[in-house]
């Protein structure tokens, strides 16, 4: 990617993966879909069973060959997320609620300026946590090993080296 290219990145996306999406333009326009994925580095976005192209794909070991339908990724400006109150596209802008917390609202003509929800589907994680120590982990007795004093203000891991 050139640099030109990479001035035109989104920043800071409106899109989630899991959003309720309506395309805009396009064959598929006018239907919604769900964001199966989104692809940061070319600012698209894939919907679940939309804009669907035929593929060809050689018979390999393991995998037959065929023509096969996939869906095609579409330019994050030709999608809009669905007003989750009126069911219509709408902009989506960012308020901090009274609390502190931020939350993605509805915006735009005849939006009703309702939270947009964060899609359930972003608290699974794609790659669990490992629950086995690594190589490059610390051991936990190194963890919670005490090396600052408080009371004194010396450092207890300097001063057991030292003696």
């Amino acid at each position: 990617m050139g640099w030109k290219a990479a001035q035109k990145l989104i920043h800071h996306w409106k899109v989630l993966r899991g959003d309720n999406v309506v395309i805009i333009r396009g064959k598929d326009r006018g239907e919604t879909g769900t964001v199966k994925r989104v692809i940061r580095s070319q600012n698209r976005v894939i919907v679940e069973g939309k804009n669907l192209v035929k593929k060809h794909i050689k018979q390999g070991q393991g995998h037959e060959g065929g023509i096969f339908s996939v869906e095609a990724p579409l330019h994050v400006s030709n999608v809009q997320v669905i007003d989750p109150a009126t069911g219509k596209p709408c902009k989506v802008g960012i308020k901090y609620l009274e609390d502190g917390s931020k939350v993605r609202v509805s915006r735009g003509i005849g939006a009703s300026g309702s939270i947009i929800p964060r899609p359930e589907i972003l608290k699974i994680r794609s790659t669990p946590r490992p629950t086995t120590l690594g190589p490059k982990d610390t051991p936990m007795e190194f963890v919670l090993e005490k090396t600052y004093d408080a009371k004194t203000g010396e450092n207890a891991y300097y001063k057991i080296k030292t003696v």
